[in-house]
């Protein structure tokens, strides 16, 4: 069997935050506002994985209005996802992701990025792929006010 989910998601860009991208620090001014750690990135892989295993979204696993999740770790809640996942037999045969950033440039940190990716979910590094856009210099991401990923994972399970 093998299955398809999309994931998706945008956090604004503000002073004083870090800004993560697949758990590697992006030198920037600004950086995502986020219950969590805003790791865009790991939100929308999280999303795409839940989604196409049917176990739900990052948001019912890790509700925004939980206190509890305030400042967390995205790289483990990404981990707890795959877990439950893998635990249902299911296993990764690749991601496809799109991150829209206007700056900085992500293309110099994309190998990072993909390996980041990869040894936290325990998949090889060619089965992730991740691809740069800018907004064009068009509201919100292109004067940035925001980050967007978007990811497409594969699922198989026998």
């Amino acid at each position: 069997m093998i299955r398809v989910g999309i994931g998706y998601d945008l956090h604004r860009l503000i002073p004083n935050r870090k800004l993560l991208l697949g758990g590697i620090e992006l030198p920037f001014e600004k950086g995502e506002d986020g219950h969590s750690d805003g790791d865009v990135l790991f939100h929308a892989i999280t999303d795409a994985i839940l989604g196409a295993s049917g176990l739900g979204d990052i948001g019912s696993f890790f509700p925004p209005e939980d206190p509890k999740w305030k400042d967390a770790d995205s790289a483990e809640l990404l981990k707890t996802v795959c877990q439950s996942v893998y635990a249902k037999g299911w296993k990764i045969e690749n991601l496809d992701c799109v991150i829209k950033l206007e700056k900085p440039k992500f293309i110099p940190y994309r190998q990072k990025v993909i390996a980041s990716i990869a040894e936290l979910l325990q998949i090889s590094p060619d089965q992730v792929f991740v691809k740069a856009k800018t907004g064009e210099k068009l509201p919100p991401v292109g004067t940035s006010e925001a980050v967007e990923a978007y990811v497409v994972c594969l699922l198989s399970k026998d």
